[in-house]
Parts: C-alpha cells; sequence; structure tokens
C-alpha cells in the first residue's frame, strides 16, 4: 500500500515538472535523459503515459481480488471465500433469499 502511495505521489510530481517545462536533471547535475526530452516535447502525449503508466502499477499493487456483496449490511457472498464471483442467477437467488429473509425476521419481530 505504501508503495502504491509513492507511485501516486512521484505520478503527480512528474505530471507538475513536465507541464511546467522544469528539468529535475539539471537540478541534480545529472545529464538529461532522451525520454524527459522526449516528454517535454509532447506534453499530452506524455502526460497521459504518466498518468496510465503509473495508475497499471498503483491498481495493481493495491488490487486484492476481493468482490464482497453485502444486503442490509449482512454479507451474503465473498470471493475471498468461495474463489468466484456468483453468476447472474445465483444473485439473484441470494437477493430473494436475503428479501425474504429480512421480511420474514422483521415480521414476527414486530407484532404487528
Amino acid at each position: 500500500m505504501g508503495l502504491a502511495r509513492l507511485i501516486g505521489v512521484v505520478k503527480l510530481v512528474l505530471i507538475m515538472l513536465v507541464v511546467a517545462g522544469g528539468n529535475p536533471f539539471q537540478f541534480l547535475n545529472q545529464p538529461t535523459p532522451q525520454w524527459w526530452n522526449w516528454l517535454q516535447e509532447n506534453k499530452i502525449y506524455g502526460c497521459m503515459m504518466l498518468f496510465f503508466v503509473c495508475n497499471f502499477f498503483e491498481t495493481n499493487l493495491i488490487s486484492t481480488g476481493a468482490f464482497e456483496i453485502q444486503f442490509n449490511d449482512v454479507p451474503v457472498w465473498s470471493k475471498l471465500e468461495t474463489g468466484r464471483i456468483p453468476n447472474p442467477p445465483e444473485l439473484v437467488q441470494i437477493i430473494e433469499n436475503q428479501i425474504r429473509w429480512s421480511t420474514h425476521a422483521g415480521g414476527s419481530m414486530g407484532g404487528v
């Protein structure tokens, strides 16, 4: 998670440097690499490329593969537990069962 945050910060700093026309390599007394010159010459494409490539890495670092479904704050499906995503008929059946259960439980508790 920390690495994903770091990549997000680096992404924003790099995009700001590209837009502002800054050159961090001159500040570091290093020769400017060709890829940085390309970013400076193609600001729109370069910023888009930085944004999407960094987002790809951020997403992959924080992705858990979790798919959790809750109905009235009650967990009814967990991909982490079952190892798969429910198919549509299963999902409809789960929701119908939860509606029936909550209606039945609510009716017996109300005493009306």
